[in-house]
């Protein structure tokens, strides 16, 4: 499908949804957000159970017998059990034996604490699952073979909410009078780290205290590679506020949480959150808009917190219209057979990392980025082409963009200090790369013969960027395209002197002849 270009709609949903059945009197839905599967229970499960997920290995049905409401229901990872929650103080497993599918036999595990509820659990790997109590986390593992459960570790603590990242294995308690103060725990097989407990800054306090940091305000993201807690901070706009903004906590060695960036939105409202390619996504739902943020570019900054204003101007997210299922009675009196869905609707649930889901329509979409739009939105050159080398597949965008700025044309040769600034950030970037490239080719230095105890390797230098520009890919697909015009030979230069400049080494031979041919012809 060849991609529209004329719009501005730098978000789109994905052109196929994941369809389910919607909620309804008989139906309830549930979405584990560790697996990415979509929970569609029928009286309970008596009439079935449909399970959709991102792949087809993951999707399934089955029955099961009504044993009361379902509060919560989660595949472990290797989908090999099944656990369902029906009651405030178990939880409940059954085994899925391969081509057999379900297992007769159920067990059951209650939380060990007294007079305890539990608020949910999540499964922190194939064979653990952690109980969140309002008295703190209870972690067993799971034995299928023999029909029972372990208890491994626990950890005390009043707990009002919590918030889990399956990718850092990090879960987050909320406790205090406010929900402010925050215990942030890391899982690894068997055990469980307590990192250091903080508190989260809020923007009103009310009076009387009473519970103000709720869930739906953080979010558990990895941006950059680094777990992040990403903070929604509601305050009153006026005179003296700002409106709301975002707090980004980083995880520092998985010890400690410091307050690292601040998003500000500059209005108040009701919003949503996803992260897509180490960007957040901030989503207002009385405007219809959504703001695009990024942690990697540069931003005012006091000595120990980054100030962010969005990258690109406030854009709503691409229209979606759906074609409706054949036999749906709407088609029968009459109506048409695609609809347009409401976007930003107070239906809509959104889940981590690009995931959101309205349950009265039966949808579950990816969003996803357009980079496309932002080559006019963002004014910058510069900008612009740092923004893009920090995003996956966006080589053929970046090169468009060179292509576009060498373009002999009288307004480009007013930029060429813009140009040369350019090929001063590319090959930053290449010579980053090229580090990389040279450190896992020598491997790990030999320690000092003075070490009494092995020395640690050191930690790999990441790139900067992700999205490479080598001398090959300007050469191919830029300069070559200048090759029989005489304005070229200032942009070359700079480059040249740029890669000198930057001690960049030519990568073949062959790129060296290219480019001195095109400097000197």
């Amino acid at each position: 499908m060849i991609e529209d270009v004329s719009d501005d709609y730098y978000l789109e949903l994905c052109d196929t949804p994941i369809r389910f059945e919607s909620v309804s009197k008989v139906t309830n839905v549930f979405f584990d957000d560790s697996n990415k599967q979509v929970f569609a229970v029928r009286s309970g499960g008596v009439t079935g159970v449909v399970v959709k997920g991102p792949t087809e290995q993951m999707t399934t049905s089955f029955c099961m017998e009504d044993k009361g409401p379902v509060m919560s229901i989660k595949f472990s990872p290797d989908q090999q059990v099944l656990a369902i929650q029906r009651t405030k103080t178990s939880v409940e497993f059954v085994n899925f034996i391969g081509v057999e599918g379900m297992d007769s036999v159920e067990y059951s595990q209650s939380c060990k604490g007294k007079n305890t509820v539990i608020l949910g659990f999540v499964w922190t790997c194939n064979s653990e699952i952690v109980f969140i109590t309002d008295h703190g986390v209870e972690l067993f593992q799971v034995v299928p073979e023999k029909h029972c459960l372990k208890a491994l570790k626990s950890h005390s603590l009043g707990v009002n909410w919590h918030v889990f990242c399956p990718q850092s294995s990090l879960l987050l308690l909320s406790s205090g009078t406010l929900g402010n103060q925050i215990q942030p725990l890391h899982f690894k097989p068997g055990n469980i780290i307590k990192l250091t407990k903080f508190e989260i800054e809020l923007g009103v306090v009310p009076k009387p205290a009473k519970l103000c940091l709720l869930e739906r305000d953080v979010t558990l993201a990895i941006l950059y590679g680094s777990p992040s807690i990403v903070v929604l901070r509601h305050q009153p706009r006026g005179v003296a506020g700002q409106g709301a903004e975002v707090v980004v906590y980083s995880i520092q060695k998985m010890l400690t949480a410091r307050k690292s960036h601040i998003l500000r939105l500059d209005m108040s409202g009701r919003f949503a959150i996803n992260v897509i390619d180490n960007l957040i996504i901030v989503h207002h739902q009385a405007s219809k808009t959504s703001m695009l943020f990024d942690i990697n570019m540069a931003g005012e900054s006091d000595g120990f917190v980054t100030y962010h204003q969005p990258v690109a101007s406030m854009r709503p997210i691409k229209p979606f219209s759906m074609c409706l299922p054949a036999a749906t009675g709407s088609q029968m009196l009459g109506e048409p057979a695609h609809i347009n869905c409401e976007l930003y609707s107070p239906n809509w649930v959104v889940f981590q990392p690009n995931i959101v889901i309205d349950a009265k329509l039966g949808c579950l979409w990816y969003i996803g980025l357009r980079l496309q739009p932002l080559v006019n939105l963002i004014q910058d050159k510069c900008l612009l082409v740092d923004f893009l080398l920090q995003r996956k597949d966006s080589k053929p965008v970046v090169i468009q963009v060179l292509q576009s700025i060498l373009e002999p044309t009288e307004q480009n040769r007013s930029h060429l200090v813009v140009i040369a600034e350019l090929f001063d950030h590319l090959n930053d970037v290449y010579r980053s790369f090229l580090e990389v490239e040279m450190q896992s080719q020598m491997g790990t230095p030999a320690s000092s013969g003075l070490s009494v105890s092995p020395a640690r390797p050191a930690a790999p230098v990441q790139p900067k960027a992700p999205v490479v520009i080598d001398q090959s890919d300007m050469y191919t697909n830029v300069f070559s395209r200048f090759a029989d015009r005489h304005t070229k030979d200032g942009d070359l230069v700079g480059m040249s002197a740029s890669v000198i400049g930057k001690s960049v080494p030519t990568s073949t031979p062959a790129s060296t002849g290219h480019v001195k041919t095109l400097i000197y012809s």
